[in-house]
């Protein structure tokens, strides 16, 4: 008779070695979710750094290269729109042209004012911690006014030139007439060929070489250098402004942040601002 049969062995083994089903299923369940979870952190992370590069690049181009301005008043009007406690013209300002040149008669440029300019300069923020932090935040985009007292000017003369006005001859550089297209009657409320200087005559004013002579479109409207200009007593009687030192009437061109391009927003806006020297 025979015996029991022996076991056999190579059946053992395959048994052995064959693989549970749940196991591999629940193994690769887990490789899953650790995949799906290094690709989450990647997102993440490259997500992240995109973010930052962005950050840098919009602060790079804010420093060197331009920035947006909102235009807060109406003494530029109807060249650039702006009024007190509304919305104005946004425009876009080249920091990066006057690395390389200087300021132009006829260019329109934002620049800091200069302490005589400040005088009486009230904080625009809140007195909210929270609400001023986000009219910060809104200022660094352009959407909000920079809280220092930034302003928007045509240049008229540079240094070395010589301005005056007189209610005969008008406004002039050299001796010479302006042409001012940019101009409106309508805006101003009065015609520059009755009232030849829009306001009291002035001068003359030999603007010192590094500074600048600025005035605003809205002649009727604008504190510019004609305001803020020092007098001597005896013509300040006679009406007759902007005869004492050159210098508080004019701007240094190092206080020149920047040229207004264009304007961008509201988009019935758009358009470039116009340069026209007047001089020409």
């Amino acid at each position: 008779m025979t015996g029991p049969s022996e076991p056999d062995d190579s059946s053992a083994e395959r048994t052995l070695e064959s693989p549970d089903p749940n196991a591999a299923s629940a193994a690769t369940a887990d490789g899953d979710d650790q995949g799906s979870g290094k690709k989450k952190r990647g997102a993440l992370r490259e997500g992240a750094i995109l973010v930052t590069i962005a950050i840098v690049l919009y602060y790079v181009m804010l420093t060197f290269i331009a920035r947006p301005y909102l235009i807060p008043s109406e003494s530029m009007e109807p060249t650039l729109h702006g009024c007190n406690g509304c919305v104005g013209d946004r425009i876009m300002v080249d920091k990066l042209t006057y690395r390389f040149s200087s300021p132009e008669p006829g260019d329109v440029v934002v620049f800091k004012g200069p302490p005589n300019w400040s005088v009486g300069y009230k904080s625009i923020r809140s007195d909210n911690t929270a609400v001023r932090w986000v009219q910060n935040a809104l200022s660094f985009i352009g959407f909000v006014p920079p809280d220092e007292n930034d302003l928007v000017k045509r240049i008229m003369a540079t240094g070395g030139q010589t301005v005056q006005c007189r209610a005969d001859t008008g406004l002039t550089v050299d001796g010479k007439p302006l042409n001012q297209p940019f101009l409106d009657s309508n805006t101003m409320m009065a015609d520059p060929a009755v009232y030849p200087c829009l306001g009291n005559e002035f001068g003359p004013v030999t603007v010192p070489e590094g500074r600048l002579w600025v005035m605003g479109d809205n002649r009727t409207h604008s504190a510019d250098s004609r305001t803020h200009c020092s007098n001597r007593p005896e013509d300040a009687q006679r009406g007759l402004l902007c005869t004492g030192d050159p210098v508080a009437g004019t701007i240094p061109v190092e206080n020149v942040i920047g040229k207004a391009r264009f304007i961008a927003w509201p988009p019935s806006r758009w358009g470039g601002v116009s340069s026209v020297n007047p001089q020409s």
